[in-house]
């Protein structure tokens, strides 16, 4: 088990690489305008290219729905609508509070985009465990 383990770790990581560089920006504002972008295209494409949402639903059913496994999933659900909440607010809405705009735009370091690569592998390793 300790071997599929690793496998399932690095495929994650990789995943999840992907996932960081196309997103990546110096505010989450920028973040958000490069999400938007491929949410304009489709939907469906914005969906797609969140990879480890995918795997993670994949592995709640190879765990036969292992707590840690639906943990990994939900922080992977809970990103995505997050993502999709900002991206309605700020660019099809526009009814963004004054704070939460100052905060969009503060930069964040860049170290920031790859927590998950971070935290996630934890979930793996435990529902495996």
């Amino acid at each position: 088990m300790l071997n599929y383990t690793f496998v399932y770790i690095i495929i994650f990581i990789l995943l999840e690489l992907y996932e960081v560089e196309w997103q990546k920006a110096q505010t989450i504002m920028g973040m958000l305008a490069r999400m938007y972008e491929q949410y304009k295209k489709s939907s469906f494409l914005f969906l797609i290219m969140h990879p480890t949402f995918y795997f993670a639903v994949w592995f709640v059913l190879e765990t036969n729905y292992n707590g840690y496994a639906i943990a990994l999933l939900s922080f992977k659900a809970a990103d995505i609508i997050t993502k999709m909440f900002l991206i309605k607010k700020v660019f099809m809405d526009g009814d963004l509070d004054e704070q939460i705009q100052y905060s969009l735009f503060t930069p964040i370091g860049s170290y920031m985009p790859y927590i998950g690569m971070l935290l996630y592998p934890f979930f793996i390793y435990m529902a495996l465990r």
